[in-house]
C-alpha cells in the first residue's frame, strides 16, 4: 500500500439490526488489497435494496466479504494488490463489490471494474454496476431476451426498474412496467417506457395482454414473488421466461403448474452477491464488450434520484423505504459531496 495513504477510515456501519436510525460512523483500518485486488478511494456508493435488507439483519455479507453495507461504488484506484495490473493505479472507475461501499475506502477485484467514461459523473458511475449486472444477467442471459420481443418490469421507475427499460430500449425490446402512481407511471413513460401500468388502479395482467394482442410478454423481470407470481405467468407468452430476482412480497408462492406446462413457460431466477468471483468477472466482460459501449457514448445514463453525505446514510434507507424515490440514490463521500 501507498505510504500517502491513510491509516484509517470512515465508514458506515451498525452494531445491531434495525430501522434506517442504527447506521452510526465508524474509524476502521484502511484495508490493503490482496492478489488481484485493487483498493479504491471511493468517491460515491450506491444504495440498493440489498443494502436495506441487509440493515434489518436478513441479507449477511457473505463469507470473507466486508460487513459494511454497499454493493456498488464509484472513485479513484490507489493501491493495487499482486496481479492486479498496474496500469490501473490512479483510474477512476466504477466496481462491483461484495460489501465495503459506505466508506471512504473499499476494495474490489480488478477484473470488477469498469472505467468511468470521460463525460459521465462519478455520482453516475455509482449507480450503475449493480444495476447493470443484475438486469443484464437477468433479462439477457437467463431471460434469453432478445430484439422484437416484450418485457414486463415490475418496479418500473426503482433503480433495477429504469436500468432495464433503458437497456431493453437499446437493445430492440418493447418494455412495459409497473408502478405505483401516475406520476410515476409518467416518469417511466419518460425514461422509455412504451406502457406503464398503475398497478393500484388496473390489473397489469389485463394491460399486458390488451398490449401484446393477447400474446403475453416474452419476459418477466420480477422483484415482487408471492402472489405476483401466477398473475405473472397468467401475462406470460408461450414458450415465456420468468425470472425473480428478489422476493419483496414474500418468500412462496402458488402456481398451477398444468398452465406453465401447457404454455411451455420457464421459472428461473438468481442473486448476485455470493455468486462466484470468476462469474462476476465473465459477466463484466460481457457487459463491457456488449453493453458498456452505450454509456461511453452517452445512449445510456443512470436516472438519478438523491444525492446524501455518507453521514445521512439512514436518511437514504428512509428515503428508499418510502419508495417515493425514481431511479438511485447514491452516497458521497466527505470531500466529494460537491463532486
Amino acid at each position: 500500500m501507498a505510504d500517502t495513504l491513510p491509516q484509517t477510515m470512515t465508514a458506515m456501519g451498525f452494531d445491531t439490526p434495525g430501522g434506517p436510525d442504527v447506521l452510526r460512523p465508524e474509524t476502521l483500518p484502511v484495508p490493503e488489497p490482496g492478489p488481484g485486488q485493487v483498493l479504491i478511494r471511493v468517491s460515491h456508493a450506491g444504495v440498493n435494496r440489498p443494502d436495506v435488507i441487509q440493515r434489518t439483519g436478513f441479507y449477511p455479507a457473505p463469507p470473507g466479504a466486508s460487513p459494511i453495507p454497499g454493493l456498488e461504488i464509484s472513485g479513484t484506484v490507489v493501491a493495487t494488490g499482486e496481479g492486479a495490473a498496474p496500469e490501473l493505479l490512479n483510474r477512476k472507475v466504477c466496481a462491483l463489490v461484495t460489501g465495503g461501499g459506505y466508506a471512504e475506502y473499499c476494495l474490489a477485484r480488478a477484473e470488477h471494474c469498469l472505467h468511468v467514461p470521460r463525460d459521465m459523473a462519478m455520482a453516475e458511475a455509482a449507480a450503475v454496476p449493480e444495476t447493470l449486472f443484475t438486469v443484464w444477467h437477468n433479462v439477457f442471459e437467463r431471460g434469453w431476451a432478445r430484439d422484437g420481443e416484450t418485457l414486463l418490469v415490475h418496479g418500473g421507475t426503482s433503480g433495477i426498474g429504469t436500468m432495464a427499460i433503458m437497456l431493453g430500449k437499446a437493445f430492440g425490446l418493447r418494455v412495459a412496467v409497473t408502478c405505483g402512481s401516475e406520476d410515476k407511471c409518467a416518469a417511466a413513460r419518460e425514461i422509455g417506457a412504451d406502457l406503464a401500468i398503475n398497478y393500484k388502479q388496473q390489473d397489469f395482467v389485463e394491460e399486458v395482454r390488451a398490449f401484446t394482442e393477447g400474446r403475453g410478454a416474452d419476459v418477466v423481470l420480477d422483484m415482487v414473488s408471492g402472489e405476483y407470481v401466477q398473475r405473472n405467468l397468467d401475462c406470460l407468452a408461450e414458450d415465456g421466461r420468468h425470472v425473480t430476482i428478489a422476493v419483496l412480497g414474500g418468500m412462496q408462492a402458488e402456481i398451477n403448474m398444468a398452465k406453465l406446462m401447457s404454455r411451455r413457460q420457464t421459472m428461473t431466477g438468481s442473486t448476485l452477491r455470493a455468486r462466484p468471483d470468476e462469474f462476476k468477472a465473465l459477466l463484466a466482460d460481457e457487459i463491457y464488450n456488449h453493453a458498456w459501449p452505450l454509456f461511453e457514448d452517452g445512449t445510456i445514463r443512470p436516472v438519478m434520484d438523491e444525492i446524501f453525505p455518507l453521514s445521512e446514510a439512514g436518511a437514504a434507507h428512509a428515503r428508499m423505504e418510502a419508495g417515493d424515490h425514481i431511479g438511485k440514490i447514491v452516497l458521497a463521500m466527505p470531500g466529494f459531496e460537491s463532486a
